[in-house]
């Protein structure tokens, strides 16, 4: 956790210093579930990356030419993306 501060710091110093004002909380929060939930609660943000990846390439083409050439598209890169997810167990 003193790692992951210290590499992002210079870029996001507000949102840093709540995480080290609020680390005990945190920690414990994480460390109340079960221990076979962290991974899940680890690999929770998967959902907001592929989302992230649309949104950005999607802006970047702009016109894509059809509606149905940008929905393939995005089924495309939901697919790509998809090979890259760990497998929720539980």
């Amino acid at each position: 956790m003193d790692d992951y501060v210290e590499r992002f710091e210079a870029q996001y110093l507000k949102a840093m210093k709540c995480f080290k004002k609020e680390k005990e909380t945190l920690l414990k929060t994480f460390y109340d579930f079960p221990e076979e939930h962290w991974m899940n609660l680890r690999i929770s943000n998967s959902i907001e990356s592929v989302f992230a990846t649309l949104r950005l390439r999607t802006i970047k083409s702009k016109n894509c030419g059809s509606r149905t050439m940008t929905w393939a598209m995005i089924l495309k890169l939901m697919k790509t993306a998809q090979a890259c997810w760990q497998r929720l167990r539980g």
